[in-house]
């Protein structure tokens, strides 16, 4: 199975759901000199507990850094904290998955619902991968290779089909959830936007798709389990090359149309 053996990694929303289970798995996995930078609102508030208890399992492989994707001034003051660990080779993976669901339609959804969720799920991630591309560009370049890679530099975007044009219509009178996918479909451009703009760099962009997972977010009736989940964008992420720069991908590999 391939190995996620990018050194330097940093997951936003890493306290629980997806971003807990992306944790778990890479530390467990540790590939030599690896160091995750786990991101979250509250690192000492009782939603974190998982994560600092894996930290007492891992404590040279996992750091837990306060960031808040709706506070530009903490995107901030995160990117310092993390630049000053970082050495000189840079940031290699960022994976942008911290993201809300809010539930409505064209008749119920309230503007505080459509501006919370754009705020947290496309604004942010903006502001965060803008911060933390002095150090993908650092990483880039210190790595004497060419071509795109995870393990070199990349941003990976956990995305969803709720942002697909072509698959939402046909879910949506079951997953009423109009605030989200709009945001989605906005994290999507944003996602090819930004490769457009990091080819010269060589910095790998592209968004994932999960799958419907049963977290927080996902909720009882989901199909998957975040570990399964995880496992399969994890060996996705493992392979991805330049030919899946600016794609949409699902958990097994498949493309998932805009």
């Amino acid at each position: 199975m391939a190995v996620v053996k990018a050194c330097k990694i940093l997951i936003t929303g890493a306290n629980r759901g997806l971003g807990l289970e992306i944790v778990k798995q890479l530390s467990e996995n540790s590939f030599p000199k690896q160091h995750i930078f786990a991101t979250c609102r509250d690192p000492d508030g009782p939603k974190s507990e998982a994560l600092r208890e894996l930290v007492k399992k891992h404590p040279s492989a996992i750091t837990i850094i306060r960031l808040d994707a709706n506070d530009p001034s903490s995107v901030k003051e995160s990117a310092k904290k993390v630049g000053s660990l970082l050495g000189n080779n840079g940031l290699n993976l960022l994976v942008n998955n911290a993201g809300i669901v809010a539930n409505g339609t064209i008749q119920t959804t309230t503007v505080e619902d459509m501006k919370n969720t754009f705020n947290t799920n496309v604004i942010g991630p903006l502001l965060i991968i803008r911060e933390y591309l002095p150090y993908l560009q650092m990483a880039a370049k210190a790595s004497g290779t060419p071509g795109m890679s995870s393990n070199k530099a990349a941003v990976i975007n956990i995305s969803s089909v709720a942002g697909s044009m072509t698959r939402m219509p046909s879910i949506y009178k079951h997953f009423p959830t109009l605030p989200y996918g709009v945001s989605k479909a906005g994290f999507n451009m944003l996602t090819v936007l930004a490769a457009e703009e990091f080819k010269a760099d060589e910095i790998l962009c592209m968004a994932l798709h999960p799958g419907w997972v049963k977290t927080e977010l996902g909720g009882d009736d989901a199909t998957l389990e975040s570990k399964e989940s995880v496992a399969g964008m994890l060996r996705v992420i493992a392979n991805l090359t330049e030919m899946q720069h600016g794609g949409f991908l699902d958990y097994t590999g498949e493309t998932v149309t805009w």
